[in-house]
């Protein structure tokens, strides 16, 4: 597919015109959590300075196999300035450059930024507003100084478990937790930005995979509550919550469908002429259908396996039914939906390569957040935020002549 130009989406997207216009954010993050708060944070209009380690850059721009799209994914609308903060010249730039912040957000190991003179505790003593955001594997507690992994926290908490078959845990086909760690840390930030509207004073922020992780899993742990019976892996589920809720082989693919209300129940058996199950006392409700599936699953298993996928699709939709075909991510590239509704974000990439990217998931007023800046090259804005902070051209560089910045690449 050819995406449309990126530079007409951001000249579409001025940033006054965005909730978080003003509010400056400097993210020492790498990977995929720290990264993604500061996604949320610039699209919405905030301006993120990534800063970068020189000469190289981040890490993980240079990741390949499964992460070799992390930081296409999770860096566009950020400035990049690459620091060597090894040396005194660097240090300064980042102490000025944090003392013009609002926010701070950091995810490397624990201690590391506080060694650096940079933790919580000492900048606060004079930058009382800052909102310092630390993205952690774990929160205060006895697990706060053991490194963490999304694969790890799923092992620990359950999550493996659920998505695996019995005895082969198996992590989940996304970083879950990575993500929405990076999604609750922006909203402990912004909780921590209205208070300080109030206060006048900044707080230190924490989010961490474990604790995210076992959010995800609440629902299982509750439902050992409320029935005594430990969950069972998902492939092993013998019991859904409803009675028809399951992908169907169909004579020439799959399908998703769910019948999830009574309503639903008796449009199903109409539209399928399944008049004997809507007539079936044993299959009277939905908690009824839930414990008796093997009545009926294995009829209406053998009678969508004659239907052509398409022509099944065709009427579950006009029926109103719940439904899914089984894609692929690389397909999504092509869905209606996501290009027609503003869903699939213009993006260049640092290489030249002009391609799209899922926007936030979410609409203000009635708009889609959109793509201001492109995924940065290593220090791209170096030289203009080197000026915001008061150095001159001749300043500037100097320091990059001594690598002390590093030059755009």
């Amino acid at each position: 597919m050819t995406a449309p130009p990126a530079r007409e989406m951001i000249a579409a997207m001025p940033a006054n015109d965005l909730p978080l216009a003003g509010v400056r954010v400097v993210e020492f993050c790498h990977v995929i959590m720290g990264p993604t708060c500061g996604l949320i944070l610039g699209d919405l209009g905030a301006d993120v300075i990534k800063v970068e380690p020189a000469p190289n850059g981040d890490n993980t721009r240079r990741m390949v196999g499964s992460g070799a799209g992390f930081f296409a994914t999770y860096n566009r609308n950020k400035r990049s300035l690459a620091l060597d903060m090894k040396t005194p010249e660097g240090m300064e730039i980042a102490k000025k450059l944090i003392a013009s912040a609002d926010v701070l957000t950091e995810n490397f190991r624990p201690g590391a930024m506080d060694a650096l003179g940079l933790g919580y505790e000492e900048l606060k003593k004079s930058h009382e507003r800052l909102v310092y955001c630390s993205l952690k594997g774990f929160l205060s507690g006895p697990y706060d100084k053991r490194a963490a992994l999304d694969e790890v926290v799923q092992m620990m908490a359950g999550l493996a478990y659920m998505t695996g078959p019995l005895g082969q845990p198996l992590r989940a086909g996304a970083s879950v937790n990575d993500v929405m760690g990076g999604m609750f840390a922006a909203i402990g930030i912004l909780a921590a930005l209205r208070e300080r509207d109030s206060t006048g004073k900044g707080q230190l922020v924490q989010s961490a995979l474990y604790e995210n992780c076992a959010f995800l899993v609440g629902q299982h742990m509750m439902q050992y509550v409320v029935t005594g019976t430990p969950a069972a892996p998902m492939p092993q589920r013998l019991q859904a919550a409803w009675g028809i809720y399951n992908v169907f082989d169909c004579a020439d693919g799959q399908l998703f469908l769910a019948v999830v209300t009574e309503t639903q129940w008796k449009i199903f058996c109409d539209e399928f002429g399944f008049a004997h199950l809507l007539a079936d006392e044993r299959l009277k409700t939905n908690a009824m259908r839930a414990n008796n599936r093997d009545v009926f699953l294995p009829y209406v298993r053998e009678q969508f396996a004659q239907w052509k996928r398409d022509d099944l699709e065709a009427k579950v939709a006009a029926a109103g039914l719940p439904y899914a075909p089984i894609a692929k991510p690389h397909e999504l590239f092509d869905d209606p939906h996501l290009n027609e509704s503003g869903g699939l974000l213009p993006v260049t990439l640092p290489d030249g390569t002009e391609t799209v990217t899922p926007a936030l998931p979410i609409e203000l007023a009635g708009r889609r957040l959109g793509t201001r800046l492109n995924p940065p090259k290593i220090s791209e804005h170096g030289r203009e935020i080197l000026e915001e902070l008061g150095y001159g051209a001749d300043a500037s560089s100097d320091l990059i002549a001594r690598g002390i910045v590093a030059e755009m690449k």
